[in-house]
């Protein structure tokens, strides 16, 4: 069985600095992995990325070491299964609100006898080995979202759930919900404050905690409270604050040099 990197991180008490794609084309993944990102998030609740552009999305990241992840749609057993036949290492669901949805969660992406996922690893023994179906339960790793007020009622009892490995804050949803600004870094003091007590009931249960983050310099802030996975921008956003620093440059060049959108070689 293929090793799970970010479980071998975990271990050795590391932080997972993951990618996030957005763009639904294999040859930006494939870019993204080659930059040496510990794990690489497809989102497929947001955005324009479809399975069949995720599964080429999963290939291109298998060229490299680093750990494929998706962020599936909503808590449906469904999806989460043909992302895990389709080789993902692990799966973030969004709205976990009840320990009843963090159960579904565990027994979505689990086989018999922990789980009641269906048999059909059809691309997962390509990338993970023949052996995928002895040791997939071991290794796969289940994030469950916490980002409403709800989750927050229900904290403890979710954390609780045999099975769960992780959470992942959605800093965003969860301002929303608790009616401030949706931002990733610089948050209310409301939702930091909330933030602060999911790592610390987290890290008590014995779970793993990640979050978004806008930038490096708020993940590293974060990686010193105690997030062991930290999501740092996306590929669509790295490529449009690159291409306006490069034409922020352009611009401010001598009138004869800078151009006005277009131009010729």
């Amino acid at each position: 069985m293929r090793e799970n990197r970010l479980r071998t991180l975990w271990r050795n008490d590391q932080a997972a600095v993951n990618g996030w794609l957005a763009i639904p084309d294999s040859f930006s993944a494939e870019v993204m992995a080659h930059q040496g990102w510990d794990t690489l998030t497809i989102d497929l609740q947001h955005g324009v990325v479809d399975y069949p552009a995720m599964v080429t999305m999963l290939q291109a990241i298998s060229t490299t070491a680093t750990v494929p992840i998706v962020r599936v749609p909503w808590l449906e057993p469904g999806i989460i299964g043909k992302t895990l036949d389709a080789g993902a290492y692990g799966i973030i669901c969004p709205m976990v609100n009840s320990r009843e949805d963090a159960q579904k969660l565990v027994a979505y992406s689990h086989y018999a006898p922990r789980g009641t996922r269906s048999f059909g690893p059809v691309r997962a023994t390509l990338y993970a080995g023949a052996d995928y179906p002895q040791h997939a339960n071991d290794t796969i790793v289940t994030f469950a979202m916490i980002e409403t007020a709800q989750a927050l009622d229900k904290l403890d009892s979710i954390l609780s759930v045999e099975g769960l490995d992780a959470i992942y804050i959605g800093p965003s949803d969860l301002s929303l919900s608790m009616g401030c600004r949706p931002v990733f870094d610089d948050v209310d003091p409301p939702v930091a404050q909330a933030i602060e007590h999911i790592l610390e009931r987290a890290t008590a249960h014995g779970l793993k905690a990640g979050i978004h983050n806008g930038v490096p310099e708020g993940a590293l802030a974060r990686v010193a409270k105690g997030f062991r996975f930290v999501t740092v921008s996306s590929d669509a956003r790295l490529m449009a604050a690159g291409s306006q620093q490069v034409l922020a440059q352009m611009r401010a060049a001598p009138a004869a040099v800078a151009g006005t959108g277009s131009a010729t070689y």
